[in-house]
C-alpha cells in the first residue's frame, strides 16, 4: 500500500505540480488585489464623499445615459469613500458584460483602474489557465489531486513517533543535498497540510457541480420560500405552476425607487456594501447580496430576492439566521481566501500559496536524485535484467553480504547464468520468503560468514524466521558458494548450516557447496566451472577481484606522539586514475615485504637478488618477487632450490584491509593505521609497510572495495555513531558525508587510552562539535583514571538519551575491534534495549558493523 501510494505521490508530483504551482502563485496574488489596487489608484478608486449619494434610480440614469446600455448589475457601498461598480447586460454567450467605475455622487465614470487588467487574466490563470473551459478542466483535476497529495503525504512521512510534535514540525537548516530538500518538502509540507485541504475543498466548490451540490445537500439549509439560489448552490427545483404565477412580473420596467426603499427597510441602517444584480430576462427576480457593517467577515452574505417591477420582497436569507454549514458555504470564498480569519488568515493563507511551487521543485530534485542512485544500482549490476515468465523459472540467487564481496559474486554469477540465457532474479538473503523457495526450481545462494561462524547482520532475519523451519522443499534444486576466513574455527559456518538446512529439508544439490577462503581465486574459479556445466555456457572471463591500482602516499601524519600504545598514523593517497567511494567503504592494500627482509631471507642461500625470474608471465628479479611472497621463518626445506623454484614454492602475500576515513570531496583517500608490533619487536606486515617502509612520494599496490553494509542509510535518521582506536577511520567518513549533506543529528562515542595522547582528530571533532555539526559527543578514555571506562559504560551511563534516539528512528554504527569493544558494546545494547530489539535493529539495518 504504502509503495503504491509512494509511486502515485510522485508521479502526480511531477505532473500537477507545475500547474499547482501556478495556481498558487496566482491565488497569492490575487488574494490582496483589492489592497494593491487601492494602493495603486487612490486617486481613481476612491472618492471624496459628499452630503449623500444618488438615489439607485438617478445612478441608472447616468450610467445608462453614459454606456447607452441597461444595468445588468450594481455593486455600491452605501455610506464609503470607494467607488461604485456598473456592469452592463452581457452579450448572449457571455458571463457578464461591461464594466465601468462611476462616482456614486455624481454617477460619473471615472477611469479604469491601472492593473485592473492584469488582475483579470491573474483570476482567469488561476481558474482556467487561460484556456476556457479546457484549462477548467485541468485545474479542477489538479485541485482533487491536491486532496490526494495532503493525505497521502501525511500517510507517507507519519513517524514512527508520532505524538513527537519536534519530528513533525522542526527543520534543521543546516542540513544539505538530498536530506535539506526531503526536510523542505516534508515539514513544510506538514505546515501546509490543513492550509492546502482547505484551499483545495473550497476550490473544488467551483471546480465541479456534482462536489458542490453534494456540500449543499449535506451541510446546506433548505431554501427559503421564494429565494433564488445562486449557481453553485446545486440545481434549482423546477417551478410550479402557483410558483411561476407568484416570480413572474407583468412589466419588465424596473422601478428603482422600489428596489432601494426595500433594500434599505431590509437591511436596516447597519447596511455597509450591496450587490444588485438585475433579471437577464422579463418575468425574473432580481437578487440583492449584502453585507452588514458588524459582518463577521467580508463574505458575510445576506441575501434578498424581490420583484424589479415592484420592489415588493419575495425572500430574505440572513447570514446570522443559517446554520453553520450553510453559513460555511456562504463563507466559502472567504475561507478559500484566509478572509473568513481576518487579516492573520489571509496572510497565511498567502504565505501557503507562494509556497506551492517549494514542493515542485523539491520534490522533483527528489524524483531526480532517486533516477540517479537506481542508475547507479543498475550500473553496479552490470546490466543484469529482471526476469520474465513464470516466477518459478527464474534462478534465485540470494546473497549475505557483510562487507560487499559476496553481493559483488551474486551479481556476477547472474550475469553468468543471463548469458547462457536463464532468467535470473537476484535477492538479499534477509529478503527471501518461504513462497520464494517454494515457488523457485533452482537457486543459488552465494553467502559470507560474519566473526566465528555467525551469519551477516543482514541475514539475520532470515535465520531467525526461515533457517530452521520444517519447510518442504523438495521442489528446490540448489547449490551454496560459502564466502571466510580460515583464520577463524567456524570457518564458512553460515553457509555450512544453509546448505545443511536445504539438505534436510529436500532440496537437491546440483554440486557440492563450494568454500573460499579470503577471496582465494582458484575456488572461485572451481564454481564457475560448476555454473558452466549447469549452463552449458564457460564464463569468458575468470572472476576476480578488481585489479590493484598504483596509489601515492602523499602524507603520513603521527597522530598519538608521547602515548603508551603503538604509534597511529593518518595517510593520505592519491590516484592518477579517477577513483571514487563512499563513505564506509573500504580499501584492500597488496602489502611488500621491506628490503632489508627479503636480503635477510636470501642469506645463506647461495642466490642473490638481481637473478631473474617469471611471475604471472612478467620477468622480474627475484628481490621483487620475494617482496610478494610470504617468507618462513624455517627455510630448511628451500635450501637448493634455484631462484624460480624458490618463487614458486612460496604463496603470495594476502592483501589488508582498512576502512576509509575521508570522503572524495577531501581532495585525497585517508587512512588511520596503527603499527602492529610482533612480541620480537618486528611491525606487522601490513602496517609496517604503511607507516614506515614504504616513502611518502612513494607508491602503494591498493583498491577500493564497496561495503555496502555500511554505507549510510538511504533516508535522514538521526545517527549514533560508537568506535574506538583506529576504528574512527570508518566512523570519521560517515561524519564527514552527513556534515556535508548537512545532517546534524550525529552523536559520536569514542573511546581510546590517554586523552593527551590519544585523541584522534581531536581538533577536528570539537570544531564539529561546536559547530553543531556533532549534537553530542561521548569520550571514554580508559587510561585516564584508576576504574578504566570504555564506550559502552558512556552508552550505558546516556541509556536515556540512547532510547530516545532510537525512539527518532536513529540508526547505529560501529567500527573497531571485533574482540573487546564490539563485543561490550552488543552486550549493554542488549542490556539496555533487550535481546529481541537489538535483533530487530539488525534486521531493519539500523544497527551496522564494520569490525576487524
Amino acid at each position: 500500500m504504502k509503495k503504491v501510494l509512494f509511486q502515485v505521490h510522485w508521479f502526480f508530483g511531477i505532473t500537477a505540480g507545475l500547474v499547482l504551482a501556478l495556481m498558487g502563485i496566482t491565488g497569492a496574488l490575487y488574494s490582496f488585489e483589492e489592497e494593491i489596487l487601492g494602493a495603486l489608484n487612490s486617486d481613481v478608486l476612491f472618492v471624496q464623499p459628499q452630503a449623500r449619494q444618488l438615489s439607485l434610480a438617478e445612478m441608472v440614469s447616468k450610467v445608462e445615459a453614459q454606456g447607452k446600455d441597461t444595468v445588468g448589475m450594481f455593486r455600491i457601498d452605501a455610506d464609503g469613500d470607494r467607488i461604485a461598480q456598473v456592469w452592463f447586460k452581457p452579450a448572449p454567450g457571455q458571463r457578464r458584460g461591461e464594466m465601468h467605475n462611476f462616482s456614486p455622487y455624481t454617477g460619473e465614470f471615472t477611469e479604469d483602474a491601472v492593473g485592473q487588467d492584469f488582475f483579470g487574466f491573474i483570476l482567469n490563470l488561476h481558474r482556467f489557465l487561460a484556456a476556457g473551459q479546457y484549462g477548467k478542466q485541468v485545474t479542477a483535476a489538479c485541485t482533487l489531486i491536491l486532496v490526494f497529495f495532503c493525505l497521502s503525504g501525511l500517510y507517507l512521512r507519519w513517524p514512527r513517533k508520532p505524538l513527537n510534535w519536534r519530528v513533525w514540525l522542526t527543520m534543521d537548516w543546516a542540513k544539505k543535498g538530498r536530506s535539506f530538500n526531503w526536510d523542505l518538502h516534508s515539514v513544510f509540507g506538514t505546515w501546509c497540510l490543513f492550509i492546502y485541504l482547505i484551499l483545495a475543498i473550497t476550490g473544488l466548490m467551483w471546480s465541479y457541480d456534482w462536489f458542490s451540490n453534494g456540500m449543499t445537500r449535506l451541510i446546506g439549509d433548505a431554501p427559503v420560500a421564494g429565494e433564488q439560489r445562486r449557481g453553485a448552490g446545486g440545481p434549482r427545483p423546477a417551478p410550479t405552476k402557483d410558483a411561476t404565477k407568484e416570480t413572474t412580473v407583468a412589466s419588465s420596467t424596473p422601478d428603482y425607487d422600489a428596489i432601494w426603499q426595500t433594500i434599505q427597510s431590509t437591511a436596516g441602517p447597519d447596511l455597509k456594501t450591496y450587490n444588485l444584480r438585475m433579471p437577464q430576462a422579463p418575468g425574473q427576480m432580481a437578487t440583492v447580496f449584502y453585507i452588514l457593517k458588524s459582518a463577521p467577515h467580508p463574505r458575510a452574505l445576506n441575501q434578498i430576492t424581490l420583484d424589479p417591477a415592484n420592489g415588493e420582497l419575495k425572500a430574505v436569507s440572513r447570514y446570522t439566521e443559517k446554520s453553520l454549514g450553510a453559513q460555511l458555504l456562504i463563507s466559502n470564498y472567504a475561507i478559500h481566501t484566509g478572509s473568513y480569519f481576518g487579516l492573520t488568515g489571509r496572510i497565511i493563507a498567502t504565505v501557503a500559496s507562494l509556497l506551492m511551487p517549494l514542493f515542485f521543485i523539491t520534490g522533483w530534485l527528489l524524483y531526480l536524485d532517486r533516477r540517479r542512485k537506481k542508475r547507479e544500482i543498475r550500473n553496479a549490476r552490470g546490466g543484469v535484467a529482471a526476469p520474465a515468465g513464470e516466477p518459478g523459472a527464474a534462478w534465485l540467487i540470494g546473497f549475505a553480504s557483510q562487507s560487499g564481496f559476496a553481493e559483488q559474486l551474486a551479481w556476477q554469477t547472474a550475469s553468468q547464468l543471463q548469458t547462457a540465457g536463464m532468467p535470473v532474479k537476484v535477492q538479499l538473503l534477509g529478503d527471501i520468503t518461504e513462497q520464494d523457495l517454494h515457488q523457485s526450481q533452482n537457486a543459488l545462494f552465494v553467502v559470507s560468514t560474519f566473526g566465528d561462524g555467525e551469519a551477516p547482520d543482514s541475514a539475520r532475519g532470515f535465520e531467525r524466521k526461515v533457517l530452521g523451519r520444517p519447510l518442504a522443499l523438495g521442489n528446490l534444486n540448489y547449490a551454496v558458494l560459502g564466502l571466510g576466513d580460515r583464520q577463524y574455527q567456524q570457518f564458512c559456518g553460515f553457509s555450512q548450516r544453509l546448505h545443511g538446512w536445504l539438505a534436510e529439508r529436500g532440496g537437491r544439490t546440483l554440486f557440492d557447496p563450494v568454500e573460499v577462503d579470503s577471496g582465494d581465486g582458484a575456488a572461485l574459479q572451481r564454481w564457475q566451472q560448476q555454473l558452466g556445466q549447469l549452463t552449458g555456457s564457460t564464463s569468458a572471463t575468470v572472476w576476480q577481484a578488481p585489479d590493484y591500482q598504483n596509489w601515492t602516499l602523499v602524507a603520513r601524519e603521527w597522530m598519538n606522539p608521547g602515548s603508551a600504545g603503538s604509534k597511529v598514523f593518518l595517510l593520505g593517497l592519491t590516484c592518477e586514475e579517477a577513483t571514487l567511494w563512499q563513505a564506509g567503504d573500504l580499501v584492500e592494500v597488496l602489502p611488500r615485504n621491506p628490503t632489508a627482509a627479503v636480503e635477510q631471507f636470501l642469506s645463506g642461500l647461495g642466490i642473490t637478488a638481481d637473478t631473474l625470474v617469471v611471475v604471472d608471465g612478467l620477468s622480474e628479479t627475484l628481490g621483487q618477487a620475494l617482496s610478494t611472497r610470504q617468507l618462513p621463518v624455517s627455510r630448511s626445506h628451500l635450501v637448493g632450490l634455484h631462484a624460480q623454484a624458490l618463487v614458486d614454492a612460496l604463496v603470495p602475500l594476502a592483501m589488508r584491509e582498512y576502512s576509509i576515513a575521508s570522503i572524495p570531496e577531501d581532495g585525497s583517500l585517508q587512512l588511520i593505521v596503527r603499527q602492529e608490533l610482533h612480541p620480537d619487536g618486528t611491525l606487522g606486515l601490513g602496517s609496517g609497510w604503511l607507516t614506515e617502509h614504504v616513502q611518502v612520494g612513494g607508491a602503494i599496490s591498493m583498491r577500493v572495495r564497496r561495503n555496502s553494509a555500511f554505507h549510510l542509510p538511504a533516508e535522514s535518521a538521526p545517527m549514533i555513531l560508537i568506535g574506538n582506536g583506529t576504528g574512527l577511520a570508518g566512523l570519521r567518513s560517515l561524519l564527514k558525508a552527513r556534515i556535508a549533506a548537512g545532517e546534524q543529528r550525529n552523536w559520536l562515542l569514542f573511546g581510546e587510552r590517554n586523552a593527551a595522547h590519544d585523541f584522534h582528530c581531536a581538533d577536528e571533532l570539537n570544531g564539529w562539535l561546536a559547530s553543531g555539526d556533532l549534537a553530542r559527543l561521548d569520550l571514554a578514555f580508559s587510561r585516564d583514571q584508576a576504574e578504566k571506562i570504555y564506550v559502552q559504560d558512556r552508552l550505558r551511563e546516556a541509556a536515556d538519551e540512547l532510547r530516545r534516539w532510537l525512539d527518532e528512528g536513529a540508526v547505529i554504527y560501529i567500527c573497531g575491534s571485533l574482540e573487546g569493544m564490539a563485543a561490550g558494546v552488543d552486550e549493554t545494547l542488549k542490556a539496555l534495549l533487550g535481546d529481541r530489539a537489538v535483533q530487530d535493529l539488525i534486521e531493519q539495518g539500523r544497527y551496522r558493523r564494520d569490525l576487524y
